[in-house]
Formats: C-alpha cells, structure tokens, sequence
C-alpha cells in the first residue's frame, strides 16, 4: 500500500542523493496522505529538503510512511489545520518520543514546526516544540539547517540557544510566561536570559517567484492537480482576515517571466492546474495570464481557481474557467449589509455582487458560491437580514444560476484588528435565521459548525496553558463537550472557555503572541480596530425584502 503510494507520484524536482554523514530527518504532515499531498506548503518544504545532499528526508502521514530513520535528529511538522494537534500528539508517542519538548533528552529529535496555524499563535502547541519557524520557508529552512549543522554535535541546550539567534526561528522554551493568577491574565512573556531576543520577528520572503508544486499525484484530494501560487497575501486587509494581514505584503510574480514559466511545466505531466491565492483575480497581469490558459491549445486543460475578488468576475473569467471544465465560481462577501461591510474593510457594493452574479451567468457558469460571515464586531440582527434580503436580489437578477451561501461565525486570530474582539455568542443564532429564510428561498446555504468555531477561537486566542487541555481532549473526542470536560478537569489551573473564546479583551492585555512580532506592529492594528469601531454606529436600511 505504502510503496504503491509514493510510487503513483510524478516529481517536479530532483531529490539529491543524501552523503554518507547526511542529517536523519522526518518530514511530517499530522494527516492523511492525500491531505497532506495537496498542501502546497509541506510540498514545497519537501522538496527544498529533499534536494539537499546534507539530509536524508523521510515524509510521514497519518496513513503512509516511508522507510524512517531508527535514530532521527530532526522532526518536522507543517500544520495547516487546528485540529490536527491530536495526529501530532499520536505520532509523538507512536515515534517513541516524549509530547512535551521538557522531557526530552539529547538522543531525541529536535522536534519542529511551521505552517499558518504555528505562525499564527503557537502558543497553545509551543509546550510540543523545540523550535518553531515563524514565517515563509523559503528564508527560514536554509537559515535553520546551517545553524544546525554549526551546532548538530553540540549538548541540546546549546543547539536551542544558537537556533534561538536565528530571526525567525522561535524556541518556546526559552521564554519564560508568568500570569497575574493560575486562572488570570499573562502578566509578562520573558526571555530567559539577556542573550535571547525579547521579541521573534516572522520572517518574510520578498522574491518574486512564487511556489509551484513539487508532485503531482492521482492520489491527491485534488487528483493530479498542480498548483501555482499566483499572489501571496491580499491587497484588501479586511480586518478580521488572517490570510491578509499575517502574509503582508502582497506579492505577484511577474506573469510571463514566473507563472506561464510555472504553468508549462506543470502542463508537461498534467492538465489539471490550479491557480491559488487568496486574491488571485487581482494580479496586475491576471488577464495575461487568462488569455494565456485561454489558447485553443489548451482546451483540454482543466481550470481550478481560488476565490476571486467580487468586482473582478468578468463575463471574460467566466468564459475561460466554462471552457476549462470549471462550473462555479466563489466570491467572498461576508455580508449583505453595506455597513457591515465598511466595518470589515470590505470595499463592495451590492450592485457589484449582483453583477458578478450576471457576469457568472453570461459567461456560462452554472452555480455561484457566495462566503459570508455571521457575528463580525458590531453586527446587529438588521444587518444578517440584510443578508437575506441580498440573496434574494441576486436570485431575482440572475434566474436559473444555482446560488450556495457558505457562513462561517466570526472567529478572533492573531495579528489582524479583530484579535482583540470575542465570539460573539448569538452568532448560532444567526446562522439558524439564515437557514430558515433562505432555504425556501432555493439557496444551498452551508453552515460552518458554530461548535467548530468556538473550538477554532479557543486555539486561536489560546495562552500555553492550554497545552494540558489539549493533551486531555484527544482522549474524550473533538466535540465542544469534550473541551468542557477537559475545563471541568483542569479547574483552578486556567481560565474559564469564555476568557478566550467570547471575551472582548482590553487593549492594554499582555497578548499571549506579544513576543512574537507579526508584519504590522501593534500600534497599526489598533488603528484599523479604532476605524471599525466608528463605523459601528452608522444607519443603514432594514428590512429582508
């Protein structure tokens, strides 16, 4: 099963053949293969390590394996996704290693991490890790690797301290947490000592190429799929958005000198190609790119695309992905409610929405999918019927085009202007109004789990305390009753779900990532937070049509 695995792969690379005193090293992806496979991350790290002669990299799934080291110096994970803590926790004890970086010893691996949810606030993993990379790979891997190799005979203490010198590179166990109580605000986050830095700055590639895949693969969740990325980050900063803020600035390679590059190579082994980026219709050169992939030539190539900016769907996009084998298209909205949406930092009509809706339709695209958002700070009841009123405009404006609404609750992350803000708890209901009125309505209107959300704020605003709730919940299940329980337990030693999850924190709070320096300093984001609040009070229309 295993070898039949990694032999269906078609690589975009050479990997090196390893030296004889080449480093023992586990790359893994806390999930399935096929998960972890399309993950254009962890397969740009792989092979970055796996063309290095100085290493012998092995990868490790949840399912499959590859032959591993019997004495591994280094273990790496690339974590994508939350819940995926309870795959790294199994594969830790399954590795013979011990969970908590404390109680390993020098004939252990030094365990790291990367990936969106570590860059984010690793604080709730930070107890897990030796050492975690705080930013893009493509500066982080080589600093990381050469420091080591300086240190790699060197006693375990002394290879954290000189890995801790390295911008970038955050060893959690060099700092020192206190709190004003066991169940109270963190009082201070310290450096150990004077050597270490006080604050781990994420570190940011500037280049002007992007990632493309490494593999292509039919046993992928996206068969055969190759991806490039198109744009990193995103122009528009909504203010609760991760995937803007966390990745400033935004960057796009250059179209003919970058991406067709990209793109032919991926044409050589598949005709499936997927354009990623949280923004991708905004690349200055994206219509070069569309006439590109438009020739007759490649007809028989299909066309996946990320979610595109509202006012960029153009009758023109819609015809090439109707002509490249894609049927729907998906925008982000968040709401129906034109103040809300200033709240947000959305800059959107209406009327643009029902026009991407028109434009959808007459380039012969089939269904519609609209992202939306209930419990964003400063939501009243009259702007989620807003919404309504929204959906049944553009159901009314362009009859016959299959209309999904997707609805997430506001959840807080680090480093953006809405960090400081709570779930807000009638957000359930909300997303229960929406389903009433807009199912009879004919629209496909898909929920994000209210539960999974309060989970995700949890992880997301987490303090390192909560490394032992985590360690609990894996054995009681991924439901919220199990967080509850695991809080029942560990009474007394940390705070209540509601300090993390539903609380609107002071601004003057110690922030459990404080130490950790995203792309814009704090000052900035309290401005941005300080623009959303004045538009709280703003009048708007009512009424759900």
């Amino acid at each position: 099963m295993t070898s039949a695995v990694f032999a269906s792969e078609r690589l975009l690379f050479t990997p090196a053949t390893p030296q004889a005193d080449a480093i023992p090293t586990i790359f893994a992806f806390p999930n399935e293969y096929s998960v972890g496979i399309t993950s254009l991350g962890y397969q740009v790290v792989w092979a970055t390590l796996a063309s290095r002669s100085d290493l012998q990299v092995s990868r490790w799934f949840t399912d499959v394996h590859e032959p591993l080291p019997g004495q591994p110096e280094l273990l790496g994970y690339s974590i994508s996704w939350e819940l995926d803590y309870v795959n790294l926790l199994n594969s830790l004890e399954g590795l013979g290693i011990p969970l908590r970086s404390v109680e390993r010893e020098s004939h252990h691996p030094l365990v790291f991490g990367g990936g969106p949810v570590l860059t984010a606030n690793p604080e709730p993993f930070a107890d897990f890790f030796d050492l975690i990379l705080l930013g893009d790979g493509e500066i982080l891997l080589g600093e990381f690797l050469e420091a080591y190799k300086e240190v790699r005979s060197a006693e375990r203490e002394t290879q954290l301290r000189r890995l801790a010198q390295v911008p970038g590179i955050y060893v959690p166990s060099l700092y020192e947490v206190t709190y004003h109580h066991s169940t109270g605000e963190i009082q201070s986050i310290q450096p150990v000592e004077a050597e270490i830095p006080p604050r781990v700055e994420k570190q940011t590639y500037r280049g002007n190429t992007l990632s493309a895949s490494t593999v292509v693969t039919e046993k992928a969740a996206w068969e055969n799929i190759y991806m490039v990325e198109v744009v990193r980050s995103c122009p528009e900063m909504c203010r609760f958005c991760l995937a803007s803020y966390l990745t400033l600035p935004f960057r796009t390679p250059s179209a003919t000198d970058s991406l067709i590059p990209a793109i032919d190579r991926g044409l050589e082994v598949t005709k499936r190609i997927g354009l990623l980026g949280a923004s991708v219709t905004q690349h200055p050169e994206f219509e070069v790119l569309l006439d590109y992939l438009s020739q007759p030539r490649y007809e028989d190539v299909r066309l996946s695309i990320a979610s595109v900016r509202t006012n960029t769907v153009t009758p023109k996009l819609a015809e090439t992905l109707t002509q490249r084998g894609t049927n729907s298209i998906t925008i982000a909205v968040e709401s129906g409610s034109e103040r809300l949406r200033q709240i947000i930092n959305k800059k959107l009509t209406n009327e643009e929405i029902i026009q991407a809706a028109l434009n959808a339709k007459a380039g012969g695209l089939k269904s519609l999918k609209l992202y939306g958002m209930v419990g964003v700070p400063g939501e009243e009841m009259s702007d989620v019927e807003q919404t309504v009123a929204m959906m049944k405009q553009i159901k009314k404006a362009a009859p016959g085009l299959r209309l999904t609404f997707g609805c997430s609750t506001f959840v807080p992350k680090a480093h953006t202007p809405f960090q400081w803000f709570g779930v807000n708890s009638q957000a359930e209901k909300r997303l229960k109004f929406l389903q009433k009125h807009l199912k009879p309505q004919g629209i496909d209107f898909r929920p994000e789990s209210y539960n999974w959300s309060v989970i995700q704020a949890l992880i997301s605003r987490g303090d390192r305390r909560l490394s032992h709730l985590l360690e609990l919940t894996r054995h009681y299940g991924d439901s919220v009753g199990s967080y509850r329980r695991a809080f029942k337990e560990l009474r007394g030693q940390l705070p209540e779900l509601d300090f993390y999850v539903h609380t609107n924190w002071s601004t003057d709070k110690v922030l459990p990532w404080n130490h950790l320096q995203g792309p814009l300093p704090q000052g900035t984001l309290l401005k941005h937070r300080d623009a959303a609040i004045s538009q709280f009070e703003q009048p708007q229309v009512v009424g759900i049509g």
